[in-house]
Formats: C-alpha cells, sequence, structure tokens
C-alpha cells in the first residue's frame, strides 16, 4: 500500500487531565486511491490527518507515505516531507488577504521543488479571470479552489482534506465537491474528512468510520453505507441520510 498507518496512538495533555484521541489506529490506502473519513465530532478524524500529514507528532506507531516512514523524523526533515509530498486543504481557506489569487499560488509554486504550471493550474481550477482580484472580492467556493490550486502547485503525491466545504454556504458545496470528482482521477492519493454522503458514495474507493479513537468500519462505500455494522454508525448514518 502507498500509504500505510500501524497502531498509531495520539493523545493530549499529561496526568489526570491527559486525553487519549487516538487508540491504535491501523489503516492502508492505495496510490491514487481516495479514503473519505467520517465520524462524530471529536472521534480523531482531524487528528489523524494531522498526524499522517506531519503537523501533529504521534506519540507510537507508524505512518509510512511510500515506505517512507515519518514517525521520529526532526522538525526540519518533516518540513521536507510536507513539502515534498503533500497537500493540505482545511475547511478554513488560510489565503494572505493583501496578495491576489495568483499571488496566493506563487506562495505555494516558490516552495515547491518543480510546481506546476501556474497557467495551467488557473484554467484547470477556473481561475483564470479571477486570477488578479484579492480574496475579498471572491465567493467562499472560489476562495476554496485557491486553496485547492495552492495545494496542487506543489505537485503533491498526496493530498490531505479536513471537512474541505463545512465553511461555504449549501449553494457553494457542490461546486468545490464537483472539482474534487476531478481530482479523484488524477492518480493523486486522497484523504477527505467530509460529512459529505453522497460524494463519499459515488466518488471514494474506502470509507473508514472513527469512534472514540478507533477505527470500527473500514469498508468500500456500498458495503458500509447498506450494511453497517457498528451501532454508533447506524446511529451516524441515520441522522446523516
Amino acid at each position: 500500500m502507498y500509504l500505510e498507518v500501524n497502531n498509531l496512538k495520539k493523545g493530549y495533555g499529561s496526568d489526570a487531565g491527559a486525553v487519549q484521541v487516538l487508540k491504535d489506529v491501523t489503516t492502508s490506502v492505495g496510490k491514487g486511491q481516495m479514503c473519505v473519513i467520517q465520524g462524530t465530532s471529536g472521534s480523531g478524524k482531524s487528528t489523524l490527518l494531522n498526524c499522517i500529514g506531519g503537523l501533529d507528532v504521534m506519540d507510537s506507531g507508524s505512518v509510512k507515505v511510500d515506505n517512507k516512514e515519518i514517525f521520529g523524523l526532526k522538525s526540519s526533515d518533516l518540513s521536507d516531507y510536507r513539502r515534498d509530498n503533500l497537500g493540505f486543504i482545511f475547511q478554513f481557506y488560510n489565503l494572505i488577504p493583501n496578495l491576489t489569487v495568483r499571488e496566493n499560488i506563487q506562495v505555494c509554486q516558490y516552495l515547491a521543488n518543480d510546481p506546476l504550471n501556474m497557467d495551467d493550474l488557473l484554467e484547470i481550477l477556473g481561475l483564470e479571470e479571477h486570477q488578479n482580484k484579492f480574496p475579498s472580492q471572491l465567493s467562499g467556493g472560489q476562495q476554496q479552489r485557491i486553496a485547492i490550486a495552492r495545494a496542487l502547485a506543489m505537485d503533491p503525491d498526496v493530498i490531505l482534506f479536513d471537512e474541505p466545504t463545512s465553511a461555504l454556504d449549501p449553494e457553494m458545496v457542490g461546486e468545490v465537491l464537483e472539482l474534487m470528482k476531478e481530482l479523484a482521477h488524477t492518480g493523486i492519493t486522497m484523504l477527505v474528512v467530509t460529512h459529505e454522503m453522497g460524494f463519499a458514495r459515488e466518488v471514494s474507493n474506502r470509507v473508514i468510520f472513527i469512534d472514540e479513537g478507533r477505527i470500527q468500519e473500514d469498508e468500500p462505500p456500498q458495503e458500509l453505507f447498506t450494511n453497517p455494522k457498528h451501532p454508533r454508525l447506524k446511529a451516524f448514518l441515520s441522522k446523516m441520510l
């Protein structure tokens, strides 16, 4: 498998106030696959992405990308790992407000060893006519497209999406999800934390359900949605569907 997570543990705090967020999480994702991660609030979804992305340091366990172990890497090596391998899309766009669309994307191009072509990115993401505008002049959906363009500019092997549509108005959600569907066919490995059930059904290769820091189900979407086994997943689906 291209991405392998084994016995990952992560907690916060110490002594009596310590909270164990991830408890022996093990999973894997093939190259070019899309894996959707779902679960209730506080179940550990974002922490899992942050550990895979090297933003949080895991307490123990293993995360390998293309057979390269990231557990135990020094801070400088983690920075290189993120630069060379990853794109990260957050629910908030984290754009630089006083830079234009083009300039926001160029920030990431400057960091990459072999960045994608700017004009190609603008065309693919439908941002050509907006390239000289500032983020405040654009809709939420368009701003999220800029964030995706910045991630793609690095030519990543893996893109991590953490609730990429949760800050959008309902009419803009479909716009971003359609773009993500297109990306799913490009060969990039994608992990997506989202509550969008239709998207998970239609596009993902696998769906992981996390509850209380553990992976309770890890199945192809058809199996997970039509035959859920864990009682918390059944309750979760009854609320979301």
